[in-house]
């Protein structure tokens, strides 16, 4: 089974996943630059150099493939991404790959605008390859927002945020990455789309959960949208647009998906470099 993006933050779970439940010898990395991932190949594991921007390369890369889990491109222009993706897909049909396993977004299966635009034309070409398939549409990771900026919180005593305490469905990395694990070793997930949400949760919640967990009394305090990625996603929250919750995740993974105030005990004791 082959993981693109290996030496990236979700495939390298990937990968560490799949070790736990396969032999090294099944497990292929695919990589732009290959020597990223030399401890992989001290393993066992198979690595092969993989680019989206060259389609022989996938080729070569997917050759052999039982699965593939193709995870998406950081590239953030839509036109681009989507080029890229539809090369991976091509790659996949031309060498005869048993199944692909895509990380998509939620709501890309209906909505083929802005975020979604290039997950909603890569499922399309999926389904369209005749290619057996999973779609697993991933929501914003808890990691992005949990992260060492929480410490700078306690010692400030509060958390901001322009949410208007709306519930975000964030997940953590790792259990996303278990859960594309489950998908590439199991069984009767071909033909699915999962849409992966984690369990709901708010910054006055954040805020009461540092306090517990530090001693040191954290307060929210709602300030005005601010510029930048994290005031977008913020807005996004606010519009109630991240209160999505299915069970899919759970379902996957088998258990409930890490809560609040574990991920954050660990993002104190663990802060991100």
């Amino acid at each position: 089974m082959i993981v693109t993006g290996a030496s990236g933050a979700l495939g390298s779970l990937v990968v560490d996943e799949l070790l736990r439940r396969v032999p090294a010898e099944r497990v292929v990395a695919v990589t732009r630059v290959p020597a990223r991932l030399t401890a992989l190949t001290g393993r066992g594991v198979t690595v092969r150099h993989g680019d989206y921007d060259d389609p022989a390369s996938l080729r070569s890369a997917f050759r052999g493939a039982s699965r593939l889990l193709l995870v998406s491109s950081p590239e953030l222009d839509p036109a681009r991404r989507s080029a890229q993706h539809r090369a991976a897909v091509d790659a996949a049909r031309h060498v005869a790959v048993g199944a692909v396993a895509y990380t998509s977004f939620l709501g890309a299966d209906t909505d083929a605008t802005g975020l979604t635009e290039a997950h909603h034309a890569t499922e399309r070409a999926i389904e369209a390859s005749g290619l057996p398939y999973t779609l697993l549409r991933h929501p914003f990771y808890s990691d992005a927002f949990l992260d060492a900026g929480l410490r700078a919180a306690v010692a400030a005593g509060e958390v901001t945020s322009s949410t208007g305490g709306q519930g975000l469905n964030t997940a953590l990395r790792r259990d996303l990455a278990e859960a594309a694990a489950v998908v590439l070793t199991g069984a009767g997930h071909l033909g699915r789309g999962y849409d992966l949400t984690g369990p709901l949760w708010t910054y006055p919640e954040l805020a009461a959960v540092l306090t517990a967990l530090t001693g040191t009394p954290v307060r929210h305090r709602e300030v005005p949208a601010q510029p930048g990625a994290m005031g977008w996603l913020h807005g996004l929250a606010r519009s109630g647009a991240l209160r999505r919750q299915t069970g899919d995740l759970a379902g996957l993974l088998g258990r409930a998906p890490v809560p609040l105030r574990q991920a954050v005990a660990e993002a104190l004791a663990h802060p991100a470099p």
